[in-house]
């Protein structure tokens, strides 16, 4: 059997550098080209440097390694896109539509494509939103992401391209810095607890919004990537639960291991963004067809983030 062969885009962004270590560790390193458009000189060993929206540097590399499998994670997230919706449409679709178009030119054996709980808008149930709930997105990325499930579902009938795709609820990681997206409160708020610095949040007290650990998002995509072309009957984009919060919970959830920890709410645009998506959504169809189950709840991830962060910035110290 032909040995996989993978292409990361945006491997270098929060959900990528923790991917891509996985998926070095379970195909081997020499499978996994990692790729993202700006490599830092500390990285350049395990990046290499692509821009997603050019055709013929994406069918160069795919021809170069002979992949023959693609994670597409390179795309401007929410926050960031509403302050450039143009170019975060031009960049979100026409990086998709090279590597769709690649995939299909090159007979890649399967595509990943990242979408997000950013996809539902006010005609969606607030509470235990389903999977065929109406797409109705108030932002420029969330509609990109609506654009993306469809011509995923359309590469699929129309060529027989094997896409795959999972809608990301917030991504919770130690790993690397808040990305740009509106759920990114749930990292920062870490840093700033290991740090014994006071944390002012841009979303209410009360907002609910999906949330799923960093291991879990990791492992999920695995396994639906990892699991037979049979099982796969979503074409657009698997809703993907794990567990719901509000930043009052979080902080609540900090304070078990620090006491002292202040938060303060001073509600900005992104508060209006996460008003327009679910507070808790349901994954009925990724449990029934890979058997997905999340590991990881809000106590389970305080203590991985506070422990992991304490010791990322003990060692900074010793530096």
């Amino acid at each position: 059997m032909k040995k996989d062969k993978i292409l990361v885009t945006g491997a270098g962004g929060q959900l990528g550098t923790v991917l891509v270590k996985a998926l070095q560790k379970h195909k081997g390193r020499a499978s996994v080209i990692a790729t993202d458009l700006y490599v830092k000189p500390e990285k350049e060993r395990v990046l290499l440097s692509l821009d997603a929206t050019n055709a013929t540097a994406v069918e160069k590399i795919i021809e170069e390694y002979s992949i023959t499998q693609i994670y597409h994670l390179a795309a401007i997230l929410s926050a960031k896109g509403e302050e450039q919706p143009l170019q975060t449409w031009d960049i979100n679709l026409k990086s998709l539509f090279t590597i769709f178009e690649a995939a299909r030119k090159y007979k890649v054996n399967k595509v990943f494509f990242p979408s997000s709980i950013a996809v539902f808008g006010a005609s969606a149930p607030k509470l235990n939103t389903p999977q065929d709930s109406c797409l109705d997105p108030t932002t420029v990325y969330g509609i990109s992401k609506v654009a993306g499930e469809q011509w995923a579902n359309y590469y699929y009938t129309k060529y027989g391209l094997d896409v795959r795709s999972l809608r990301y609820p917030g991504i919770i990681g130690h790993q690397s810095l808040p990305g740009g997206g509106t759920t990114d409160y749930a990292v920062d708020i870490y840093h700033k607890a290991v740090q014994r610095e006071p944390f002012e949040c841009y979303l209410k007290k009360d907002t609910a919004l999906p949330m799923i650990f960093m291991e879990d998002a990791v492992r999920a995509t695995l396994e639906l990537m990892e699991a037979p072309k049979n099982q796969i009957k979503t074409r657009t984009s698997y809703n993907l639960n794990a567990l719901s919060f509000t930043p009052e919970q979080v902080a609540k959830s900090i304070q078990k291991w620090y006491p002292n920890f202040k938060i303060t709410y001073k509600e900005d645009y992104r508060e209006s963004i996460a008003q327009s998506w679910p507070s808790s959504i349901l994954d009925t169809q990724a449990q029934e067809d890979w058997h997905w189950e999340p590991h990881y709840r809000l106590d389970d991830i305080s203590n991985e983030m506070l422990t992991e962060l304490k010791k990322k910035y003990d060692l900074q110290s010793q530096l």
